[in-house]
C-alpha cells in the first residue's frame, strides 16, 4: 500500500505530534464514507491492529492503513490554507480528486 504527505501536511502533522501525548501511536487514515466509485476519509492518531499495514513515507511519518480498504492504497495527505485551512486527504489513483 502506498501513501504520499506534501510538506505542508507533514510539517502540521509533526506540530500536531510534538503537542499531544501520541506515544505508541501512529497516524491513521480511514474511510469514514464510501459510495460508488469513491471516497471520503479522516485522520486520528491510533495503534497498530492486526489489519494495519504500516507505511513509511518520505516525510518520516509512519502511516496506519488498513488493508482491508481498498481505497486506502495511494491516499494523498495535503493541508491547504485557502479557501479553508485545514487536512485534505484525496485518492487519486483511484480518480478521487476531492470531495464534491
Amino acid at each position: 500500500m502506498k501513501c504520499k504527505i506534501t510538506r505542508n501536511a507533514a510539517k502540521k502533522i509533526k506540530e500536531i505530534m510534538a503537542k499531544e501525548d501520541t506515544e505508541g501511536k501512529m497516524l491513521r487514515v480511514a474511510v469514514t464514507h464510501a459510495h460508488g466509485d469513491h471516497a471520503h476519509y479522516g485522520i486520528g492518531m491510533d495503534e497498530p491492529t492486526e489489519n494495519d499495514v504500516i507505511v513509511k513515507t518520505d516525510k518520516e511519518i509512519d502511516v496506519l492503513l488498513d488493508k482491508t480498504q481498498d481505497m486506502l492504497d495511494g491516499v494523498k495527505i495535503d493541508y491547504l490554507y485557502i479557501p479553508q485551512e485545514g487536512f485534505v486527504i484525496t485518492n487519486p489513483s483511484k480518480g478521487n480528486h476531492g470531495d464534491h
